[in-house]
């Protein structure tokens, strides 16, 4: 039996899209689309695309041919993903333009190439202004997401430190079906080439899981157990094809299936921001009862906490406290942004500008997660305890305010007449150890709207 297909994704021209618009009717409502028109001006587009349209893979062998690059071998299944092989670019050229993409009988698709951070002078895209307000790769560039010194290597110092991607695959290379990490929001922009996509949306996922909910199918187009997974048939699909130069947004939670109909050369990133902060929370949350179910034998043990911690981390990419680290310092430095953009308001209007509007949701945003958190008292399990007058003296929190602030003016279409960010000591609470502090925190600066800061 075929696929239900019960929906398909529009289409809209991104340079007719404001920011706004694109935020309440497709972040906030958690919908897919496909956007054109956003990558014009792209290097990528001139120098990784041959005459013929095809990948000027002669050009990436050339540049970069001495990357070390994960590929996966789209003819074997490793758990719950593809087998990856790491090999070099030019390795990995030579096996397409020798096998025609194949390797011994499968096809090769490499996957999640960190090529930002590999050649940062290499311009080779820019971040349309709809997806630029990325928590998650505003902080990696900043800080680690987790600091274990048992699992840390240099290796991580690439590995792990972005989620900016290449995609290269020829004709029939392949995405198992999946959910995207922390349940992020993703984009992903055809340089060259036409994917199909097939999605489920969240209210439907829990029909492509077994009945445990534990596993979930793997390829939508293989022979699926009914016994197995007894409610794949009445699952409803989006499809959509996606040509060269479009550019798709898979919202969080939504399981996709990808198929390269053509060879394809694909920019990929995951990100999340106060529209979908909560999603990351819910899934940690439910992995971390997952992980603690798993080794409950052990539950009397001193240590129990700490493995269940570890093993979140280890299968997750964050834990508890690395989650709760990362949403005080955004709290911090969204009332940092407060602080300094409320003494350039237009002081003819009572109405905050859009960029201070913003704050307030993100501020809003992070609060309410944080309430959720509260049973859990993630931040003083351990310990943590972090100070905003110490993080206006790290260079690493300043560019970070730096940052954000630099996107929300592009964003809102603001002058740049914002001053340099406000060395601020704080006569309320600066201190947070707990998500209860965090609460209390926010809740000061919404009242107080950095008022209550001396400089």
């Amino acid at each position: 039996m075929g696929l239900k297909i019960g929906g398909r994704i529009e289409k809209v021209n991104g340079r007719e899209l404001t920011y706004s618009e694109f935020a309440e009717k497709y972040m906030s409502q958690n919908q897919p689309v496909l956007l054109t028109g956003l990558m014009d001006d792209w290097r990528a587009c001139k120098d990784w695309v041959s005459p013929n349209g095809k990948p000027n893979l002669h050009f990436f062998s050339t540049h970069f041919g001495k990357s070390k690059v994960q590929v996966a071998d789209c003819g074997t299944r490793e758990f719950t993903d593809q087998k990856r092989i790491e090999m070099t670019v030019s390795e990995f050229v030579d096996r397409w333009l020798h096998d025609g993409g194949a390797g011994g009988g499968s096809l090769l698709y490499l996957k999640d190439w960190h090529f930002v951070k590999e050649y940062p002078e290499y311009i080779a895209y820019r971040t349309p202004m709809d997806f630029s307000d990325d928590w998650l790769n505003f902080y990696l560039d900043k800080f680690h997401m987790h600091n274990d010194p048992d699992t840390y290597s240099e290796r991580n110092d690439i590995t792990c430190s972005d989620y900016r991607f290449v995609y290269m695959g020829s004709k029939g290379t392949w995405t198992p079906l999946h959910a995207d990490v922390f349940r992020s929001y993703s984009w992903s922009a055809n340089v060259c080439g036409k994917k199909q996509w097939y999605f489920l949306s969240p209210s439907q996922q829990h029909l492509v899981f077994d009945r445990n909910m534990k596993s979930s199918v793997y390829d939508i187009f293989a022979e699926v157990s009914q016994s197995k997974f007894p409610g794949f048939e009445k699952a409803v699909w989006w499809e959509c094809t996606q040509e060269e130069n479009e550019v798709i947004f898979v919202p969080s939670g939504w399981y996709h299936q990808v198929h390269n109909l053509e060879d394809t050369i694909s920019i990929n990133h995951n990100w999340f921001n106060g529209y979908n902060l909560f999603w990351v929370w819910d899934l940690l949350l439910k992995d971390y009862n997952e992980a603690s179910e798993y080794i409950e034998d052990l539950k009397g043990c001193d240590d129990f906490e700490e493995l269940c911690q570890r093993n979140l981390a280890a299968n997750t990419g964050m834990n508890f406290y690395d989650f709760f680290i990362f949403i005080v310092r955004f709290a911090f430095a969204n009332v940092v942004l407060l602080h300094t953009l409320a003494h350039v308001k237009n002081e003819t209007s009572r109405k905050p500008s859009k960029a201070l509007q913003h704050i307030y949701f993100n501020l809003e945003s992070i609060r309410n997660v944080a309430v959720k958190m509260k049973p859990i008292n993630t931040g003083d399990r351990q310990g943590v305890l972090l100070d905003l007058r110490k993080n206006l003296e790290d260079h690493s929190f300043i560019e970070l305010c730096a940052a954000v602030r630099k996107t929300y003016e592009l964003i809102h279409d603001q002058d740049e007449t914002t001053p340099t960010l406000l060395q601020c000591t704080s006569s309320v609470r600066s201190q947070v150890q707990s998500s209860e502090d965090l609460v209390a925190f926010i809740n000061d600066a919404l009242t107080k709207r950095g008022g209550a800061f001396s400089c």
